[in-house]
């Protein structure tokens, strides 16, 4: 790796979800560039082996996991000092010396996390979309009182965020948000019934984590990314136009009041987005990703997402519409079903029926704190539950 103009001191970060696909990113891009970046703060789940490593490598001044016993195993390591549970996890997001949070932590259980961040006024390059989904009245809250920016790192979302960059918002007509398709996009209905995890798991354009990876493949995921971006960027659910790009070049595009559109196109590769939110506002010159050559990859070609197949976005979309609690429990109910389905408890089309029936069963609220998110949180799991 190569960079640029050396800053007066490296830029101070702590990495939650640090044993994850973009936690592991996010932590190869410190190391490529120390003169940019000195790691402070690590926070993991259960891979214990490989957050001892993280540990001996960068001898960040804390750290967290989740298992007690692993923490005291973990002390010994070094000189950090190494804290456990979900009490760790928001002592390292809120920790004074880190200027840069980077929120990777899987699901709902990023939610607490991040807004500590931001109510300290961190910078957080977000890459747990569950927060806005779950609780974004809440983060967009911490975000304001507490001055803290946010830096989306989910690549189509980074795509509008850099697409936006120096537009005025009022210019902003809509949004077009693309998706893969994921590896199932040509299949019939009664195919979708047939498949197993393994299949599902593997994603034709990026590697990510089991459950981002299934919910690619039922596109779930790309609702809960339009649910980011209307709070990311104020929209309202007419203003998010979502397009199947399967070779995943377009990254997402914004079209503005007089019909020009400004798109972000890169070589499908998420150390691209994850450089950008560590460096912002600069960019990172990255040797291992190849550049784009427009003239030798094959046209673009877009089509609209098969709802018909595909009905968890059709679900998503419509928690986006009610709002209030919605997307909350579309969200925890999502996580139960995916694991359900992962340890082959149900098959892939119950993914949908799991998440519709609990969404049926709900009476939105509104959200006025932490607290109430994840009284409805627990409650969409336990019914999600109770459906598997």
């Amino acid at each position: 790796m190569g960079g640029l103009e050396v800053p007066d001191r490296p830029k101070k970060i702590a990495v939650l979800g640090s044993t994850g696909v973009i936690g592991r990113y996010a932590l190869e891009l410190a190391a490529g560039f120390p003169d940019r970046f000195q790691v402070v703060g690590l926070a993991a789940g259960r891979n214990r082996d490989l957050l001892a490593r993280q540990i001996e490598l960068f001898q960040p001044r804390l750290a967290s996991i989740l298992d007690e016993a692993q923490a005291r195993e973990l002390s010994r390591v070094g000189r950090t000092r190494v804290l456990s549970g979900p009490r760790g996890l928001v002592e390292v997001a809120g920790m004074e010396e880190a200027e840069l949070v980077v929120s990777a932590v899987v699901g709902f259980a990023g939610l607490a996390p991040t807004l500590a961040a931001l109510e300290a006024g961190k910078t957080v390059a977000l890459a747990n979309k569950e927060s806005l989904v779950a609780g974004g009245s809440l983060v967009m809250a911490a975000a304001g009182e507490g001055g803290a920016r946010i830096i989306p790192v989910d690549s189509e979302i980074s795509a509008i965020f850099q697409s936006l960059a120096g537009q005025r918002r009022e210019d902003l007509k809509r949004i077009l948000l693309t998706a893969s398709g994921g590896p199932f996009r040509g299949m019939e209905a009664r195919e979708l019934e047939k498949v197993t995890p393994r299949r599902a798991l593997a994603h034709p354009n990026w590697e990510m984590g089991s459950r981002i990876t299934i919910d690619s493949a039922t596109l779930m995921n790309k609702g809960l990314e339009a649910i980011e971006a209307l709070w990311l960027f104020g929209l309202k659910p007419d203003q998010v136009s979502i397009h199947v790009h399967p070779t995943s070049i377009l990254h997402s595009a914004v079209e503005f009041v007089d019909g020009s559109v400004v798109a972000q196109l890169a070589v499908p590769d998420m150390r691209l987005p994850v450089a950008y939110a560590l460096a912002f506002p600069e960019r990172l010159r990255i040797r291992e990703v190849p550049p784009l050559d427009l003239f030798s990859i094959p046209p673009l070609a877009f089509e609209p997402p098969a709802l018909d197949r595909f009905p968890c976005l059709s679900l998503a979309l419509e928690a986006a519409r009610v709002g209030l609690s919605a997307p909350a429990v579309l969200n925890a109910a999502d996580e139960v079903a995916v694991g359900a389905f992962l340890e082959g408890r149900i098959g892939f089309m119950d993914i949908p029926r799991v998440v519709g029936r609990t969404l049926e069963a709900h009476r939105p609220a509104e959200l006025t704190d932490l607290r109430s998110v994840e009284a409805v949180d627990g409650w969409a799991r336990a019914k999600a539950g109770e459906m598997v």
